[in-house]
């Protein structure tokens, strides 16, 4: 009873057996990683269960009586048993090592031509995406820029190849897309700090995803968020060539909510993968007297 009431009482899901509390991830690295995790839990609680049960045993078989000899007989050392106890430990760490390396290897592998690359900056307190090899009237590459009002979008194709070239204006940021289950530090003159700034994934599903800040950056660190757009690859085509062209409507080159805005206008069928702001995160008012009298007044009491 106390078994099952535990595992009721604990919330687990037999949906997230297979991964055992490892979050589902939408690129092939983080399957990997999951994979790596499951294998290492299942190993684990194999020489758990192996530990346990010769506990027990000895506790059950070896339980010393309140009459007789002590049982079993002692001795003072056994060279061989002492030998597979010193040697199993070292085999176990060598094995995880071995496949913690190569997944390590797995989640950083680099191919030379990737699909699309971006250059993603960190500021305080936001971001900046561009598309190298664009351009849009009047010069200059197409990019986006996160502001205190608008969630900056990095939109890009869904089983494709990125890259993503990582660097900081100010201080140290983190990027981090969630559903990745990766992040990377982002530094201010990586070649001068000798940091690796770049990494690569292919994103396996179409969707919007939230991005953060991983790293404590100063005052407004918790508003350093981002969404990643996967979009189907005609979507994305449709996006850069909108964003390299002048809205007739405002006379300047389309934004990325412009652009996407069209794009579901054109085709309703795009859905919420064509909504023009964020839908995973929103922006946090860094205004503190705004803030403040927003707030309802308090009625009595403390």
């Amino acid at each position: 009873m106390l078994a099952v009431g535990s595992l009721l009482l604990s919330g687990c899901s037999f949906a997230d057996l297979p991964r055992f509390g490892w979050p589902e991830g939408i690129t092939p690295q983080a399957q990997r990683m999951q994979y790596f995790w499951s294998s290492a839990f299942i190993a684990a609680l194999c020489v758990g269960v192996l530990v346990w049960g010769l506990m027990f045993w000895a506790f059950i078989v070896y339980h010393k009586r309140k009459s007789g000899p002590l049982y079993p007989k002692q001795t003072k050392e056994n060279l061989p048993l002492e030998l597979v106890y010193t040697f199993v430990p070292f085999l176990m760490v060598g094995v995880l090592f071995y496949f913690t390396v190569t997944t390590e290897n797995f989640a950083l592998e680099e191919q030379p031509n990737p699909d699309v690359t971006v250059e993603v900056t960190a500021f305080k307190w936001n971001w900046e995406f561009s598309y190298p090899g664009t351009s849009v009237p009047g010069g200059g590459e197409v990019h986006t820029i996160g502001t205190s009002d608008e969630i900056p979008l990095l939109v890009l194709p869904a089983n494709k190849l990125v890259q993503y070239n990582l660097r900081s204006k100010d201080v140290i940021h983190s990027f981090w897309t969630i559903d990745f289950l990766f992040k990377r530090d982002v530094f201010p003159y990586p070649e001068q700090n000798q940091s690796v700034n770049h990494f690569q994934n292919t994103i396996e599903q179409t969707g919007a995803f939230v991005g953060r800040c991983a790293e404590l950056c100063g005052t407004y660190h918790s508003a350093m968020s981002f969404e990643v757009r996967a979009v189907p690859e005609n979507i994305y085509n449709d996006y850069l060539d909108l964003r390299q062209t002048v809205n007739p409507a405002t006379g300047q080159p389309f934004s990325a909510a412009d652009a996407l805005s069209a794009i579901g206008t054109r085709d309703p069928s795009c859905g919420e993968l064509c909504a023009p702001l964020a839908t995973t995160t929103y922006p946090l008012d860094t205004n503190r007297q705004a803030k403040s009298e927003s707030l309802p007044q308090q009625v009595g009491g403390n």
